[in-house]
């Protein structure tokens, strides 16, 4: 499965004014992405905004995603939960025949104990389906760590990658240390990107990626060659871009910045509004730096 290697990126949702989808932009996004060298899509993560999609919106956003990209790059789906029945019932009944993988965030709110997450994702593997695993303990509460994650990939091979957004980087270096033959992690932190991928990950599964897919895709790609210097030289450029667009949230600041490059429109479903005056303007400042 090494066919996941280098930059994917999770894509945002775009909206129209009334916040019905805006399929338009998200053709657009996709072949900007796919044009200057993303190496993967990741449609309905976090950033694209799913939890306040309905089944039917993403159905839409699938079908409109696998038609535009054509299979031209590989695709992973997002599709997790707090409900392990519900999310092992999910990856059987989806039609996955146009994916690689789906990517599963660890269970959220319920907060489970390591043996709990290791259960949840036995249970899914037991689906034969492809699965990423993504360890996400910002958003979810719960860390998943590294001897779960280790103890998963030696018991299940259709857990083959994890997507780590640890805010520890030791995490990932203990992971990329011992982990068996076949299982990779993926950096799910935009700043950890390249330390990681010179660590021996596989790249990243990124949102500022989408922005600037031509900058990233080349500094992984660097990375993977040992061009450390001029990696290096790239990351630095993209470093305050990088925590502008989290300073108050995802995806509020890569909107931003794609509404800047005239791809998207700037709206957002609620709970999340769209970046502040404030921040919109650092955004827009870094970005005629960069």
């Amino acid at each position: 499965m090494s066919i996941l290697k280098g930059v994917g990126v999770a894509l945002v949702t775009p909206f129209n004014e009334d916040l019905s989808v805006d399929f338009e932009s998200l053709t657009k996004l996709v072949d900007y992405n796919i044009e200057n060298g993303t190496n993967y899509l990741v449609v309905l993560g976090t950033t694209a905004e799913a939890a306040t999609l309905s089944a039917e919106e993403k159905k839409q956003v699938i079908e409109h995603i696998i038609k535009v990209n054509n299979k031209r790059v590989p695709l992973v789906l997002g599709i997790g939960g707090n409900n392990t029945l519900e999310v092992k019932k999910q990856i059987e009944e989806a039609d996955l025949s146009e994916f690689e993988a789906v990517l599963s965030v660890s269970p959220y709110y319920n907060k489970p104990n390591q043996e709990g997450l290791y259960q949840h994702y036995k249970a899914l593997a037991s689906t034969g389906k492809n699965i990423i695993i993504y360890n996400v303990p910002s958003r979810t509460g719960q860390n998943i760590e590294a001897e779960t994650t280790l103890r998963l990939a030696k018991e299940f091979p259709n857990l083959f990658l994890i997507k780590e957004a640890a805010p520890n980087i030791l995490q990932y270096f203990d992971i990329l240390r011992k982990k068996p033959e076949g299982f990779n992690l993926v950096s799910g932190d935009d700043e950890y990107t390249l330390p990681v991928t010179l660590a021996g990950g596989n790249g990243v599964i990124s949102v500022i990626g989408q922005a600037y897919p031509k900058e990233f895709s080349t500094m992984v790609q660097l990375a993977f060659d040992g061009k450390v210097k001029e990696a290096y030289e790239i990351h630095n450029k993209l470093v305050e871009i990088t925590r502008l667009i989290f300073a108050e949230g995802n995806p509020c600041g890569v909107k931003a910045v794609l509404t800047e490059k005239g791809i998207v429109k700037n709206y957002l479903r609620l709970p999340l509004v769209p970046a502040s005056e404030k921040l919109y303007a650092k955004i827009k400042a870094e970005m005629a730096n960069i």
